[in-house]
């Protein structure tokens, strides 16, 4: 019941010994996050105390990497550091690196992607909460405690969006949250979660979190179509921003009606996926939809569902 990250998922903490490391390291820990070292130059040899639980620093990815199998990077490392610190981690053979550094110039972004996809790596963000498979492990900064383990998958561009979401539909509970990051580049894109939470036989429903800005959402649409059996509810954020400005952390710029909220949720709706216009109207929409689910088990959400763009009885 996961993707990407699971309790068997071994995580390094680039970063760990700033302030912000330190503190999600520690909540990292007590969702039960295996985490097992933090890497900053300079400072390899050292333990880092955590409640109940002494974590090693070593001075880089490689070395950490080969002294605890490690599997999994989160970057808490300021922007200017940040494109050689996900080269470091793609070099190393880390195969899933999680950005949540804010402010990365765009053209660093566009070289650590071309960087670690030449090398395998798979990049999360940058500028995004991370992922968290609930009661397996939580990898960046979204909060363990609001919700379960469960059979909705999640993949959002907004990290508040998340967790109101997450919050929403606590009593459903999540097979994985995943936040992609809302900068003009990203590393993982909804599409490839799309395509990860499809091929998990444990997630029956796909909520998807877009944002103004951009054409991610009507490619998001058009895989949907052609290639989702599971339910999918969408909310886009967005519908009263004004025209012709550049808005937000995700630097949306809207012109027309492209990039437009209404324009993909017409995008998404005519691909057979609801969209709310409010995050509570998107809970409520997957709350009608495992409704519907459990009134009627022999119709079925997960293999075997009516195709994408068909509407389920």
């Amino acid at each position: 019941m996961a993707i990407y990250l699971t309790k068997e998922s071994k995580v390094l903490v680039q970063g760990m010994t700033g302030a912000e490391g330190m503190r999600h390291t520690r909540r990292m820990l007590a969702a039960g996050t295996d985490v097992v070292g933090g890497v900053t130059p300079r400072k390899g040899g050292r333990t880092v105390d955590f409640d109940d639980r002494s974590v090693p620093v070593f001075g880089s990815v490689r070395d950490a990497r080969e002294a605890t199998g490690a599997d999994v990077s989160v970057l808490f490392v300021p922007p200017a550091f940040s494109k050689a610190a996900v080269i470091e981690a793609a070099d190393a053979g880390i195969p899933l690196a999680v950005v949540i550094t804010e402010g990365i110039p765009v053209h660093d972004a566009v070289a650590f992607h071309a960087h670690a996809r030449r090398r395998g790596t798979r990049v999360i963000g940058p500028n995004c909460p991370g992922l968290i498979t609930p009661g397996q492990s939580n990898a960046g900064i979204i909060p363990a405690d609001i919700t379960k383990p469960g059979r909705v998958g999640l993949v959002s561009k907004s990290g508040t969006l998340t967790y109101q979401l997450m919050y929403e539909l606590r009593d459903v509970g999540f097979s994985t949250c995943v936040g992609i990051g809302g900068d003009p580049v990203v590393g993982t894109t909804h599409i490839d979660c799309l395509a990860a939470f499809e091929a998990d036989p444990e997630t029956e429903l796909i909520v998807l979190i877009g944002e103004i800005g951009g054409d991610a959402e009507e490619r998001a649409a058009t895989y949907i179509a052609e290639h989702v059996s599971n339910p999918v509810v969408a909310y886009v954020a967005g519908f009263t921003a004004p025209e012709g400005r550049t808005m937000g952390h995700a630097g949306a710029i809207v012109s027309g009606s492209s990039g437009t909220a209404r324009a993909k949720k017409e995008a998404l709706e005519a691909a057979g996926v609801p969209v709310g216009e409010t995050p509570s109207a998107a809970a409520h929409l997957v709350l009608d939809r495992l409704a519907s689910q459990a009134a009627r088990p022999a119709a079925g959400f997960g293999r075997g569902a009516p195709g994408a763009g068909e509407v389920a009885p």
